[in-house]
């Protein structure tokens, strides 16, 4: 393994490709630690620590994704998250409006125009969440705290706040395009994953402030919570890893055309189909449900009793996190996946599933395949998902250290670092170089 790593400097374009993605990882880190004028930054700092602590929510998750520079309110706090929503919202549109579906179908044309949607619909979501973040500022109590986080409050603050967080994540949205086009792996991805690693340094630290005495008192954990952390780390780990690279293969036949004296086609191949196909967006989608309920009920006397049976790591709120999770797994195969175009695109192209008859039959056979093997990721999605809350709550580890034992942060980190290895390997191979693995291969995240 580390040959293939030295042997990717020896191809010029691959050394390229990496030296250029890591110089526009350094600029993406830079946004993320220049600060927005007017903020008194070690105020902010105490009281996104405090909301940390209660295990994520939709603030937990942006400061998460935007690598701690939501804590440090930099130009980049928004992060990348506004160009995730945004490709989100277009893509289930693009399952129900008839007008979108149609821009897919007519090739690189119509994907550039929705490409050009989704950016202006980022920048909308840019301006709503700077706004709204602006004006929260200006409000302590919106954060926990009892110091003013903004020194100069009024209309400046604002409309600066606005323009500079919005100007920094459509910078890093053109940047994570950059790197698509003329680095390593896909660009935003790698950003949303290099922020998540940038708060591991952090993590190793409490950790091992976790076994180490202070001021003659004894270490609150002991060797056995090493062995048993490091031991679950492992394995939660390899299972991540099995459950993004685990697929079902399809058996196709393609039938033999004959032109003139040639003839052309035949053969067998597979349709793989993915078990985690929705990958992490039923997490993201669950834990920015179940925040806002909460934030509403603790808002209310009448009803902050209530809110406390919400609150992480509550038996109720781990139930509907994990009924949400299998919900939005079959939710986005039933928009993503079409098995009746699928089938029908094997009938033109003269392809069948062996034993079963084309078209409607095999369009249910699919859905039927995908429907199970969707019932096993949806259960395996959800016990890593629900990890860090158990270890965070029920065994008082910090939440710093628990949250990259599962969840959205260990399932992106897994997948991303997979697809990049599998690109160099590809470049490694065409060049007659050995790669990472020597047996097998590293699958794409595509299949």
């Amino acid at each position: 393994m580390f040959s293939a790593f030295a042997n990717s400097f020896k191809i010029p374009e691959l050394r390229k490709r990496i030296l250029f993605t890591a110089g526009i990882i350094l600029l993406c880190r830079l946004i993320a630690t220049v600060p927005t004028p007017g903020v008194n930054a070690a105020a902010l700092h105490r009281a996104m620590e405090s909301m940390s602590q209660s295990a994520g929510g939709v603030i937990g998750m942006i400061n998460l994704f935007s690598g701690g520079a939501l804590a440090k309110c930099a130009i980049g706090a928004l992060g990348i998250m506004p160009y995730i929503s945004a490709s989100i919202i277009i893509q289930l549109m693009t399952a129900v409006l008839p007008s979108l579906e149609r821009l897919v179908q007519e090739g690189e044309s119509g994907r550039t125009k929705i490409t050009q949607y989704t950016r202006y619909l980022t920048l909308v979501i840019c301006v709503v969440q700077a706004l709204a973040l602006a004006v929260s500022l200006q409000n302590p109590g919106a954060f926990g705290s009892t110091e003013n986080i903004v020194s100069n409050p009024g209309f400046g603050f604002i409309f600066l706040t606005i323009v500079a967080m919005t100007t920094g994540t459509m910078f890093m949205m053109w940047l994570g395009e950059q790197i698509t086009e003329y680095g390593l792996g896909n660009g935003i991805s790698i950003i949303i994953t290099v922020n998540i690693v940038s708060r591991m340094p952090s993590a190793l630290i409490k950790t091992y402030s976790m076994f180490t005495s202070v001021d003659g008192t004894s270490a609150p954990f002991g060797i056995w919570h090493l062995v048993f952390l490091s031991v679950m780390f492992f394995v939660v780990t390899a299972g991540t890893v099995m459950l993004t690279q685990g697929l079902r293969k399809i058996p196709i036949n393609s039938t033999r055309k004959v032109v003139g004296n040639r003839s052309y086609g035949g053969g067998t191949s597979y349709m793989p189909l993915r078990v985690n196909f929705s990958g992490v967006m039923p997490i993201i989608f669950a834990q920015a449900l179940l925040s806002f309920p909460v934030m509403m009920l603790s808002k209310i006397k009448a009803t902050q009793g209530i809110a406390a049976y919400f609150q992480m790591g509550e038996p109720l709120y781990l139930l509907i996190y994990s009924l949400m999770i299998l919900f939005f797994s079959y939710f986005w195969v039933s928009t993503q996946f079409n098995p009746m175009k699928i089938a029908d695109d094997l009938k033109k192209n003269g392809s069948y599933v062996p034993g079963i008859r084309p078209g409607k039959p095999t369009a249910d056979f699919l859905d039927m395949t995908m429907t199970r093997i969707t019932l096993a990721g949806a259960i395996a999605l959800t016990v890593i998902a629900v990890l860090p809350t158990i270890l965070s709550q029920q065994l008082n580890i910090p939440w710093g250290i628990s949250q990259f034992m599962g969840g959205t942060s260990l399932l992106i980190m897994v997948g991303v670092t997979l697809e990049t290895v599998r690109q160099m390997e590809s470049h490694l191979v065409m060049r007659n170089y050995d790669g990472f693995l020597k047996s097998g291969k590293i699958r794409s995240a595509r299949g």
